[in-house]
């Protein structure tokens, strides 16, 4: 995702991005990539968001009321740290709330837990990045877009809150990710 700024006006939700400000709606185009990002990296607060809107049967609607309730209780106020920043890091803010102490979601939704849990595919494709396979060379062998492999290096560094390739080398071979293969 790019960088985003999140904020609550006039009880509505806005965002303001590099090339865009506007107000988060049913059909902001948003919605679905920052609700792709939250069952990915935090996917406790995702089931708990489905639950919480599976009465919702039209999807347009329950995606929309599902990434307005992850933004109000996660960004709110406007302020000058990106609430989604360049690197995919994502900081929450501690949002005023009535509820809080509370809310049955309060550690779920509001202020989620990170899932460090790197999935199957993602180790895979991170096994062929360590064996310095292009993109491209990646996407071929396992039968993937390019675009898909991109998302899932990005995703597994946000998980080890890596930002490059070469951190990745560096942590792969000081965690053992891959055994003495590279030594």
């Amino acid at each position: 995702m790019k960088r985003i700024e999140f904020y609550t006006f006039n009880d509505e939700v806005w965002y303001r991005t590099d090339t865009e400000h506007a107000k988060l709606t049913e059909k902001s185009p948003i919605v679905e990539r920052m609700l792709e990002e939250v069952s990915v990296l935090y996917p406790k607060a995702y089931t708990a968001l489905d639950k919480e809107y599976q009465r919702l049967t039209d999807i347009q609607e329950r995606h929309y009321r599902m990434a307005l309730r992850f933004v109000k209780c996660n960004f709110g106020e406007i302020d000058n740290v990106l609430d989604i920043q360049s690197n995919g890091k994502w900081v929450f803010e501690c949002v005023k709330c009535p509820l809080r102490g509370e809310c049955r979601w309060e550690g779920v939704i509001c202020q989620p837990e990170f899932d460090s849990e790197l999935s199957k595919r993602e180790k895979e494709i991170l096994k062929h990045v360590y064996d310095g396979l292009s993109i491209q060379d990646i996407a071929e062998a396992m039968y993937l877009s390019p675009h898909t492999v991109k998302n899932h290096i990005r995703n597994a560094y946000a998980r080890l809150d890596i930002h490059s390739t070469q951190e990745f080398m560096a942590y792969a071979q000081n965690n053992g990710m891959y055994g003495d293969e590279r030594r």
